[in-house]
């Protein structure tokens, strides 16, 4: 039994391990032909950079300077690190407050919420455009709230998953002590959250972060984010330079997996505390 249970791992590793090896490779293979020539990426893409084929760190100077990257890094590094607070802060007191007010009311606002989550973000682009136009939301503060309402769905779901596996005797005890209901979610629920908070932050974050449709129905081409920044990379008859391209992919992946690392022990827990009971 055991060198079965033994064989079977073995065998579920390099089963794994294959399927890591398969998502990595594209990337990989992005990063080798960002200091390749344009020519050489479309002729011989699998080929590493040599002598002949490389153009060193031309690919990203050039493309440094064609996307203006360092302002559409500073729009969309502003515009992720505003929204995911601001998802967090209200979306968590949301979720804290659906738990432990039962009412009518709080459960339909709970499914009004998930309702969200399901509806295709289609369905809903132009009337949302149209109304970000007329309540002058097209900046990229404004942009900041349109984020709120549409990643407040996924969130709240999960925070409530979260809270209703928090004891009630903890908000006893701190309310008998004379906590009033904004310091008891600051001062012992919101240090509880820590899990799905950074379960819920990098979830938005690469979602945000890598986000091109809506800030570019929202704030068009005035302030270009990354995604939107690059996508100007193509010529006017619909040519691309793929080494600049690929070296600007890059440097936008940079970021989002250093953060990813940084939090990533925190993503299992949180996710399976604020899916299972909610």
């Amino acid at each position: 039994m055991n060198k079965h249970k033994k064989l079977t791992q073995r065998v579920l590793f390099v089963l794994l391990a294959f399927m890591a090896l398969f998502c990595i490779y594209p990337i990989f293979l992005v990063f080798f032909n960002s200091f390749k020539s344009t020519a050489y990426i479309s002729t011989t893409p699998f080929v590493l950079p040599n002598s002949t084929n490389s153009v060193g760190i031309n690919n990203y100077t050039i493309g440094l300077q064609k996307t203006n990257f360092l302002s559409a890094f500073g729009y969309s590094l502003f515009i992720t690190v505003f929204s995911v607070a601001a998802i967090l802060l209200f979306c968590s007191m949301c979720g804290w407050y659906l738990v432990r007010v039962k009412t009518k009311l709080t459960k339909a606002l709970y499914y009004f919420f998930v309702l969200g989550m399901v509806v295709p973000f289609q369905m809903v682009m132009y009337t949302m455009t149209k109304v970000a136009n007329t309540l002058h939301l097209d900046n990229p503060v404004g942009i900041i709230y349109v984020y709120l309402g549409f990643g407040a769905g996924m969130a709240i779901f999960m925070f409530v998953g979260y809270v209703q596996g928090i004891p009630f005797e903890l908000e006893e005890a701190a309310l008998v002590d004379g906590c009033t209901p904004f310091q008891i979610f600051f001062k012992v629920i919101f240090p509880i959250l820590k899990p799905i908070l950074i379960t819920v932050a990098i979830l938005d974050a690469m979602w945000i972060w890598n986000d091109f449709l809506l800030p570019y129905l929202v704030i068009g081409s005035q302030y270009r984010t990354i995604p939107v920044a690059i996508q100007y990379l193509k010529s006017g008859y619909g040519s691309i330079d793929y080494g600049h391209l690929m070296a600007m992919i890059i440097l936008t992946l940079v970021p989002i997996v250093a953060f990813y690392f940084a939090c990533q022990k925190y993503i299992v827990e949180g996710i399976i505390m604020g899916a299972v009971k909610g």
